[in-house]
């Protein structure tokens, strides 16, 4: 792929407008950076782009800005990194400026607050949207360990109430014994 001009500004583009566009925070702007770069843009196959959420998400911050950085910096290095970090967050520092100018007008008019709650719907439904299509994913794989791990991380969530950096920390060094025992076993293979 050229990394000309073009390509710089489509990545460049490419997180502005989905970062201008979407409401609800990373969880709902992921689904729609994995459309856009693997299905639209073809740059990103859809297992590294897993691979990639993932990264984004265990990293302290926000997600949307995580994955973009971790996209950018897969399609382009630092620059690429820069690039898809600023269209990430001018949409959001234009727009919660401006806001914060009307701030009063808008918390206490009745179709303002009517409106952000029916947004809470459509926020929701695509939250489960990813949950349901990064779960298939997993699943079409059919290895029994990250089901298992997938699983026991929403019960542990959702029945008991164990915090997320707990469940995150664990996760991640599940991945990581798992990557390393692979890459010996690939290597006594090669021996």
């Amino acid at each position: 792929m050229k990394k000309d001009k073009k390509f710089y500004w489509t990545l460049f583009t490419s997180t502005l407008t989905l970062s201008a566009f979407t409401f609800g925070g990373g969880y709902v702007i992921v689904p729609l950076m994995q459309k856009r770069f693997v299905k639209d843009l073809k740059w990103i196959e859809e297992e590294e782009m897993l691979d990639l959420v993932a990264i984004g998400q265990s990293a302290p911050g926000p997600i949307a800005v995580n994955a973009s950085i971790i996209i950018g910096y897969r399609m382009a290095g630092i620059r690429g990194a820069l690039l898809t970090t600023l269209g990430t967050i001018l949409p959001p520092l234009f727009i919660i400026t401006l806001v914060s100018y009307f701030y009063i007008a808008f918390r206490e008019n009745a179709v303002i607050n009517a409106l952000l709650f029916g947004m809470q719907a459509g926020v929701a439904a695509v939250i489960v949207d990813v949950v349901i299509n990064m779960g298939t994913t997993v699943v079409k794989d059919k290895k029994l360990l990250p089901i298992l791990v997938m699983l026991l991380a929403f019960i542990a969530t959702a029945l008991f109430h164990v915090n997320i950096v707990l469940i995150l920390f664990i996760s991640g060094a599940i991945g990581a014994y798992t990557t390393y025992r692979i890459n010996l076993l690939n290597k006594k293979e090669e021996s």
